[in-house]
């Protein structure tokens, strides 16, 4: 799991909102666990949760915000050293372009990519389908069922044991939050309890 630093988001009312710090962390961490269900390799595994901890890191609100996956891809690119300061490890260049070929296509659903999206999806199809499943599972912060998770949505099979564990996850961290932990702490303390040993 990496968490953002407070820093890397653009609007700074956003670092406690529902796109903020706990969402991308959360996110993170569900990446690390499909990338390992998925058998993906050490670089690839660590630019997915690198990936998925930016995501949403250029967002200017908490509404569609149209363009933020482009923008947080740019950002990506130009602080890979940020990144992978926190990240512990550099990134191999070509698997630093297919992480952020992932990032700026998250917010798009597949129906609605155009050529240029599809060439870029084709570079990078096994971290942004990936990407878009570990993001679509931490959709259980969301205040209404009918914004939860949607497999259907998705191009790849997310395992049924990973839904309890991502619903958990959002709830152990919202509510040590909510009793006064930071983000960080939270997110720590939730970690623990269900991936006991990491």
């Amino acid at each position: 799991m990496l968490v953002p630093d407070v820093t890397w988001f653009a609007e700074p009312q956003l670092v406690d909102s529902i796109h903020g710090i706990r969402h991308n962390a959360r996110v993170s961490l569900l990446a690390s666990l499909l990338a390992q269900e998925y058998g993906l390799d050490r670089d690839h595994t660590a630019a997915l949760c690198a990936a998925a901890a930016v995501h949403d890191c250029r967002r200017r609100d908490d509404r569609d915000d149209p363009g933020h996956g482009q923008r947080a891809a740019a950002w990506f690119t130009r602080n890979q050293a940020a990144v992978g300061s926190m990240l512990g490890r550099e990134l191999p260049r070509d698997v630093s372009a297919q992480a952020a070929s992932a990032i700026s296509l998250h917010d798009v659903p597949y129906a609605a990519f155009t050529t240029e999206q599809n060439r870029d999806y084709q570079q990078a199809p096994h971290l942004t389908d990936l990407l878009k499943a570990a993001d679509c599972l931490d959709r259980y912060r969301l205040p209404l069922m009918r914004w939860w998770p949607d497999p259907s949505q998705l191009r790849l099979l997310v395992p049924a044991w990973l839904h309890p564990v991502a619903f958990d996850l959002v709830v152990r961290s919202e509510q040590a939050r909510l009793d006064g932990a930071t983000s960080h702490g939270a997110l720590i303390h939730a970690r623990q309890i269900l991936i006991p040993g990491k």
